[in-house]
C-alpha cells in the first residue's frame, strides 16, 4: 500500500531546508492553487485545460521534460492558458537515487525545454544539498499543502475527491497528476473540486511566475 499524508503537517516542513513553498501566504480574496505534475499527455493534460476554462482559472504544471518534447503543442497550450509551467525533471528521477551531478543535470535538461524557474522535485525526495543549491541558485522549489492521491491505484475516485475537500483552505497549494495512471481519480475529482471553490467564492489561481 502506497503511504502518503494527504495533508502535510507543519512539523514536517521544519525538516527540510527553510525557502521550501509549501503554502502561499493569505491574500485579500481567498484562493487556492491548483497543481498538476508529470505531464503533458495526450488525454489528461486537455481535459484540465478545458476544466480550468470552464470555471476561469489557472494552474501550475510541473512538466516532465521529455513529455514536453513529446507532446510539444499540448505544452504551448499550457502556456497560451495563461497557466504557469514548472520544471519536474528531465526523466522524472528521483533525487535521493540520484547524484547532485546527475539530478542537476537533468533538471537542465528539462529546463532546456521549459522556461521557469519553479521547481517540484519527483515523489517528493530530494535531498537537502540539492534544495539548497537550487534555492541559492535561484530557483523556487514548489511542495504542497495538500496530496489529493490521485496516483493511489488503491483508492476510488471519491476517496480522491475527499482527500481535497477534507484538507483544502485558502492558500493551499493542490498536488493533482496529469497522468495516465492518476486519470480515473483526476478526471472525477478536479471537476467538482473546482465547482466546490465556485461555491464558496473561493478563487483558483496558478502559483506566481519567478
Amino acid at each position: 500500500m502506497v503511504q502518503y499524508r494527504t495533508k502535510t503537517p507543519r512539523w514536517l516542513t521544519r525538516l527540510f531546508p527553510s525557502g521550501l513553498l509549501w503554502k502561499m501566504p493569505p491574500s485579500v480574496h481567498p484562493t487556492i492553487y491548483l497543481t498538476f505534475d508529470d505531464g503533458p499527455h495526450p488525454t489528461a493534460t486537455p481535459f484540465v485545460l478545458e476544466q480550468l476554462s470552464l470555471y476561469h482559472a489557472n494552474a501550475t504544471f510541473f512538466c516532465i521534460g521529455k513529455n514536453v518534447v513529446t507532446h510539444p503543442a499540448i505544452y504551448n497550450n499550457i502556456l497560451a492558458g495563461n497557466h504557469t509551467p514548472g520544471n519536474h525533471t528531465q526523466n522524472h528521477l528521483n533525487g535521493w537515487k540520484a547524484s547532485n551531478v546527475d539530478y542537476f543535470q537533468n533538471i537542465a535538461a528539462a529546463a532546456k525545454q521549459i522556461n521557469s524557474k519553479i521547481f517540484r522535485p519527483p515523489y517528493g525526495r530530494m535531498r537537502f544539498s540539492q534544495a539548497r543549491k537550487l534555492l541559492a541558485t535561484g530557483w523556487q522549489v514548489c511542495m504542497w499543502d495538500v496530496l489529493s492521491g490521485d496516483f493511489d491505484t488503491t483508492i476510488t475516485p471519491e476517496r480522491c475527491l475527499e482527500n481535497v475537500l477534507n484538507n483544502l483552505e485558502p492558500g493551499s497549494i493542490v498536488v493533482f497528476h496529469d497522468s495516465e495512471k492518476a486519470w480515473p481519480r483526476m478526471s472525477y475529482a478536479l471537476p467538482l473540486v473546482l465547482e466546490y471553490c465556485k461555491q464558496k467564492n473561493w478563487h483558483v489561481k496558478a502559483l506566481p511566475k519567478y
